[in-house]
């Protein structure tokens, strides 16, 4: 009979159990690993030949038969190598490990027998989790990460022999020093205190914070678009533990989790430069790992310069924004990554970036083919496009104290409060940016006089069933800041007034 033995393997940012099965049989020596193992599975044979030829073990001269089941699933990863070496020395009677189903093994063999790391531990240990596998071994390095989830025990050691006399139970556990136990607080250095004489366009970012909404900034160079969007996480809510969650399972498949080993508990902020290929935003690669989108997944993906990004490029942005998640397929994999991100955007007005202004030499075809280069489907899913004008110098060097990022996050996370009530009992919905249809109906109710305003603009301006629905959605993020139940005139008034490029495409706007 085989021997059996646990580990896992990833499928997206979800991890599952895989049986590793040993079997050696009486001919002629070859080692052979099946199961639909990459290369880098296929490379393990090589290495347990080389850690099992040490001097406290041998390697088998027998034919070598390991499956990684179940065979109908691509497995990827070299995470394997520690439960096959199990395996094979349980098979060989080179060791009698007490309770071998009771654990799970997650680790990659360096060839004098060390434990080296690996990506996407996290899912891996949920897994074992949901599987009822209560006892799971890692690289030390990775017994940080694996602790984050609750009711595991996780044991981290340095070399397979140290894991087969735990096994053996001829030593008692000692848990290893990590010297990194203490929390660490993260301090943000960046603060809206330092941005000036820009009240306007800062309360309709508070508003955008507190709806999770996905927004716009248009003005001249310099005038301060980068410097308010690097500012946003600074105001955005703690999250979740569940969302805490999510994020850390998406940046241990990514492999940037190895040296933190903690819970991810600021909210991300991603800024790829406009060079950025649809597979670095989307994702993708050979083995379809997260983009940025994923990366951004519960906090910000700023795109700054946005009109100098791939057009192709954007439009690949449009469904994920829909959805929430991203669904990669490649001939070996078709992942599913989660894309909940808020979209903060900045542009130029036009090429040279001084339009309205003098200094402006810019045709008007140059501004209608520079604006262009962003899709009209992609600017509707916008839900705030406002002008950032330039700031006057006095106010700059005057001593006027701006209200800081604390006293904006408050409000934030006020109205934040008021959604999280509203959608207690609805899965998936956390702020008033991911209602869907039915939700908007329910909740978003009007008073008569902002269904009139709203009414009478629709019929101006003829707005699509999408915009019209990110109206009510911003609307009832404005009620939310006041706590008021409807969704009122001023709500509504101030929900218009967040598209300034609609009103400029209609000749209201005058920049």
């Amino acid at each position: 009979m085989a021997s059996v033995v646990k580990s896992f393997s990833i499928e997206g940012v979800d991890g599952y159990v895989v049986e590793v099965e040993i079997k050696t049989i009486l001919g002629q020596p070859m080692f052979s690993i099946v199961g639909l193992g990459d290369t880098a599975v296929k490379e393990a044979k090589e290495r347990l030949e080389a850690v099992l030829s040490h001097k406290d073990f041998r390697f088998p001269k027998m034919k070598i038969v390991i499956n990684l089941a179940p065979s109908s699933l691509k497995k990827r990863g070299s995470h394997f190598d520690l439960a096959m070496a199990v395996g094979l020395l349980m098979e060989s009677n080179q060791a009698e490990p007490k309770h071998i189903g009771k654990y799970g093994f997650i680790g990659e063999l360096s060839l004098d027998g060390r434990l080296r790391p690996c990506n996407g531990v996290l899912p891996m240990v949920m897994a074992a989790k949901e599987a009822g596998i209560k006892n799971v071994v890692v690289p030390v390095e990775n017994l940080q990460e694996a602790a984050l989830v609750n009711g595991i025990h996780a044991f981290g050691f340095s070399n397979i022999k140290e894991v087969i006399d735990f096994l053996e139970e001829k030593i008692p556990y000692q848990v290893p020093p990590t010297g990194n136990e203490e929390k660490v607080k993260h301090e943000f250095s960046l603060d809206f205190r330092d941005v000036h004489g820009q009240d306007a366009m800062i309360e309709y970012i508070v508003v955008a914070a507190s709806g999770g909404h996905n927004m716009l900034m248009i003005g001249a160079p310099g005038c301060g678009k980068s410097m308010i969007a690097k500012r946003i996480p600074t105001i955005l809510p703690a999250m979740s533990e569940q969302e805490s969650l999510e994020v850390t399972k998406i940046y241990s498949v990514a492999g940037l989790l190895r040296k933190s080993g903690r819970l991810v508990r600021d909210r991300p902020f991603r800024a790829p430069h406009q060079n950025a290929s649809t597979n670095a935003l989307i994702g993708g690669g050979n083995n379809a790992l997260p983009g940025e989108i994923s990366l951004s997944h519960n906090g910000v993906l700023f795109l700054d310069e946005i009109a100098e990004f791939n057009r192709r490029t954007l439009d690949a942005l449009r469904q994920p924004m829909e959805d929430q998640k991203v669904t990669i397929s490649r001939v070996n994999f078709t992942n599913t990554y989660p894309a909940n991100f808020m979209l903060v955007a900045a542009m130029n007005p036009c090429p040279c970036g001084h339009y309205g202004n003098d200094k402006c030499r810019c045709t008007d075809y140059e501004v209608l083919k520079y604006r262009q280069k962003i899709s009209g489907p992609m600017l509707d899913r916008m839900d705030i496009q406002k002008y950032v004008q330039p700031v006057n110098f006095m106010e700059l060097s005057g001593q006027k104290i701006e209200r800081t990022s604390e006293e904006l996050r408050q409000r934030v996370e006020n109205a934040r409060k008021v959604q999280q009530k509203r959608y207690a009992d609805i899965p998936g919905i956390n702020c008033n940016a991911q209602m869907t249809p039915a939700l908007i109906e329910e909740y978003c109710e009007l008073e008569e006089e902002g269904r009139r305003i709203l009414k009478l603009a629709y019929d101006r301006f003829q707005y699509s069933a999408r915009t019209f629905h990110k109206f009510l959605r911003v609307g009832r993020t404005f009620a939310d800041m006041e706590e008021s139940e409807k969704i009122r005139k001023k709500d509504i008034a101030a929900a218009l007034m967040a598209r300034d490029l609609d009103k400029e495409q209609s000749g209201m706007l005058v920049v």
